[in-house]
């Protein structure tokens, strides 16, 4: 069944196209024609990722690394009907990614293969289309059954939005806007936009206005100028300058947005128009102050993200985005590396709104490959092409700083990266001049590194290797410089082994699996763990807060991702770098990060306080905005702790009994927060939280709703395990089930999840549909609780 598409308003030609699409997880080779039977399919709307659907598997070719989760051949199908009044117009469909080698027909005519899944891509649909009644049908093979191909979990599928687009004739090339902003001052800034027109020979005379409209919608500033006349193009690049006066700057603490409009006028007509969002910023680093933005220092404090969300897998949802974002805003984040490979559009959007600056990187790997099946198998054929579409998509968004070309490429080692580098660096200049380019290095040897023999890079990236940095200068006199990636520190939620002064390098080296673990697949959440190539989180912010020089970090990872669960095989299948686990629930590091990267007051005492009688615990404590902190257990001080030259916790060594541990911090003798941490008793009720309780009736808004296992008097059971149920009434649904837990093999799409350590959550979705939706959790022995959300 197929409905006429209607386009609301006439002059914002893109329209979402993820409802009604039919999908087969398999493979047809007729499903490519327009006439072919697809009744039997499964109906479902885009974005779909058909991994996170699957079940864990320990012999999934892709392994651990990618989650254990099927990959495969998936078909998708549309039929859709155009309306009379899109005929003669010029109609394209836009695909923001598709994991991978993905084919598309229209009417069963063959349009292309794209197979980096990470790009977005264009196809003209024009002369191939159907009008009024006769159904046109797109058709899409998507093909991620060569594996393994990825070092992490990629999903399978067209994962992120699709969008029709019709344009009269005379419109704007994909991707053909370019706004930069040569000139700032305190009261006046210029702002150029070149504008690329996609139009055949003309008979009549056009006009292209330009405005910039403020964040109030105010027009500050309009160009206009006549069009080269018939005979002379079949398209043109249009170069406005207008200076605007008093301009509202860019910057972390103050995202400040303008739009471009652009407008083809015929007279007074419009044929077409688009609006281009960007922002009037200055970007510099130096190789002794390190970067500034605006002509203000500024340390750029970073965390590496790939690309899932969690129990949804690669399905992008701007919503589950954006509470990644704010999650990460409040411990103090400022930006964000694209680790490793282009993002979804609307991380680039919610960064530009949310104030983040963005290191958006283009490739994991060149012509040497890193898996079997990866992405150098098409390197000498899409390389080139993938990262100017890469460029020219992303180059608008004042969120974007730098652009990285590479994460530890293995070319590093030899010549062939030298003029790589040179022709990667050459590909971003011709497209974008103004930013900076750099690329992530894991040879600290300056002669044994040819990407940094090339002499191309303009901000060099280093991977690890902390103890090096105070040198840099030294090493590479003139050089700038940004850890592209660093700690490599592991943790789970919620749990703690003693001692915890003391530091493990898990695994203990690249080539023997680890055999001094911990027999459940834990590790401590003490910050005194990670990988052999790495170092814990105090570590190497001890020595990047330091010197001026280094201009920030990007630390591994903001939060646990799927796949490659280091350092623990089957059946781990999920990281533990996270400073965030894969449900969204902070670790304890991440109040370290609050209490360094922000000016709110923090006060984080942990662990839990349900142990053996007798037992010695070591008690941390985060905090700021004070000189001291006092402990206290059932009333009894502990004594005062302050830090000690670079420390950035303190500790006590406690011998256990029951009952409550307070913490009071202090400046100049003045209480500044407290803190309690009570003995919990036997589990008797579940507490559910929502991030949001009003949702959008669009069929993908979101609310996350967060279950604590709690005793009678309402504390955390922090090692509850308690199987919990759900059901949903109303207008939504069950996205998605968590609990953080890097080896549970239950599934992500189901009603039910045990708590982790005394948490779970389940991911709400509303319905196309106005309502009330209620949730109701329950667990055998516990109390059942509900909650209601509203959708409007």
């Amino acid at each position: 069944m197929c409905g006429t598409l209607t386009f609301a308003q006439e002059h914002s030609p893109a329209q979402n196209f993820n409802g009604s699409w039919r999908f087969f997880l398999g493979d047809d080779s007729l499903a490519s024609r327009s006439r072919y039977n697809d009744s039997k399919w499964r109906k479902l709307n885009l974005p779909h990722d058909w991994s996170i659907e699957g079940k864990f598997d320990e012999k999934a070719p892709g392994t651990t690394n990618e989650a254990a989760l099927p990959g495969g051949i998936g078909w998708y199908r549309k039929a859709f009907v155009l309306p009379v009044s899109a005929k003669g117009k010029d109609v394209f469909i836009d695909f923001d990614g598709v994991y991978r080698n993905s084919e598309v027909w229209i009417n069963g005519h063959y349009l292309g293969k794209r197979p980096y899944g990470y790009i977005s891509f264009r196809y003209e649909l024009t002369k191939y289309l159907y009008f009024a009644i006769k159904p046109n049908v797109i058709a899409v093979r998507v093909d991620n059954s060569a594996q393994p191909n990825s070092r992490w979990y990629s999903g399978s599928g067209i994962y992120r939005n699709v969008w029709l687009v019709v344009s009269n004739r005379h419109g704007f090339k994909n991707w053909g806007t370019y706004v930069t902003t040569p000139e700032i001052t305190s009261k006046s800034a210029t702002v150029k936009i070149l504008t690329s027109i996609d139009t055949a020979s003309l008979d009549k005379q056009l006009r292209l206005k330009t405005t910039i409209i403020d964040a109030s919608g105010k027009s500050v500033g309009s160009q206009t100028s006549i069009l080269p006349g018939a005979g002379y193009m079949v398209g043109c690049n249009q170069l406005e300058e207008i200076k605007i006066t008093d301009p509202q700057l860019w910057s972390v603490d103050h995202p400040y947005l303008y739009k471009v409009l652009s407008q083809v006028l015929e007279g007074d007509k419009v044929l077409n128009s688009r609006t281009t969002t960007f922002g009037i910023r200055s970007l510099n680093f130096d190789e002794h102050k390190g970067f500034s933005l605006n002509g203000k220092p500024m340390k750029i404090l970073g965390v590496c993200l790939h690309h899932d969300e969690g129990a949804l897998g690669a399905t992008v949802n701007v919503h589950a985005i954006e509470r990644q974002l704010k999650i990460l805003k409040e411990m103090g984040c400022n930006a964000i590396r694209t680790s490793h490979n282009p993002p979804a559009p609307e991380l680039l959007d919610l960064c530009d709104k949310m104030g983040f600056l963005v290191m958006d990187e283009a490739f994991d790997m060149w012509k040497k490959k890193k898996t079997q099946n990866d992405y150098h198998l098409d390197w000498d054929k899409w390389h080139r092409t993938d990262l100017e579409d890469q460029i020219k998509r992303d180059r608008n968004h004042p969120s974007v700083f730098m652009w990285s070309i590479g994460n530890e490429i293995r070319e590093q080692f030899d010549t062939t990266g030298i003029r790589i580098t040179k022709e990667l660096v050459g590909i971003v200049k011709a497209y974008d001049p103004t930013r900076t380019v750099t690329s992530a290095l894991t040879e600290t040897d300056p002669k044994k590194n040819n990407i940094y023999q090339s002499g191309a890079l303009d901000v060099l990236g280093f991977n690890y290797h902390h103890e090096l940095y105070p040198d840099f200068p030294k090493n590479y006199p003139g050089q700038k410089f940004i850890a592209a990636e660093t700690m490599s520190a592991l943790a789970t939620r919620g749990h703690y082994d003693m001692p915890s002064d003391s530091i493990r390098r898990w695994p203990h080296n690249g080539k023997d699996p680890l055999k001094d673990g911990n027999a459940d697949m834990t590790v401590s959440a003490y910050d005194n763990v990670s990988a052999y190539w790495g170092s814990t989180h105090e570590e190497t912010w001890k020595v990047i807060k330091k010197y001026d020089f280094l201009s920030g970090l990007f630390v591994w990872t903001g939060f646990d991702y799927l796949g490659e669960p280091t350092p623990y095989p089957w059946p781990a299948r999920s990281s533990y770098f996270g400073i965030v686990d894969l449900a969204g629930f902070p670790k304890d590091a991440y109040y370290m990060y609050q209490s360094e990267w922000t000016n709110k007051p923090v006060l984080h005492i942990f662990p839990h306080w349900n142990w053996q009688p007798g037992k010695t615990v070591d008690v941390w404590a985060y905090y700021n905005c004070a000189d001291e902190v006092e402990l206290f257990l059932n009333g009894r001080s502990l004594g005062v702790k302050k830090k000690q030259g670079d420390d950035l916790h303190v500790m006590w060594r406690v011998k256990y009994e029951p009952g409550t541990l307070k913490a009071i911090s202090r400046l100049n003798g003045k209480p500044v927060l407290t803190q309690e941490i009570k003995t919990a008793g036997k589990a008797a009720h579940l507490q559910l939280i929502a991030d949001k309780t009003k949702l959008k009736a669009d069929g993908t808004d979101l609310s996350y709703i967060t279950v604590k296992v709690t005793d009678a008097d309402g504390n955390l059971v922090p090692d509850a395990d308690n199987m919990i149920s759900f059901k949903v009434n109303g207008t939504g649904f069950i996205a998605g089930v968590d609990n953080g837990s890097q080896t549970s093999l239950e599934p992500f799409k189901a009603s039910y999840r045990k708590a982790f350590n005394g948490l779970c959550l389940a991911i709400i979705q509303s319905k196309n549909q106005k309502g009330k939706i209620n949730i109701q959790a329950s667990s055998p022995g516990l109390q059942t609780t509900d909650l209601t959300i509203i959708a409007y």
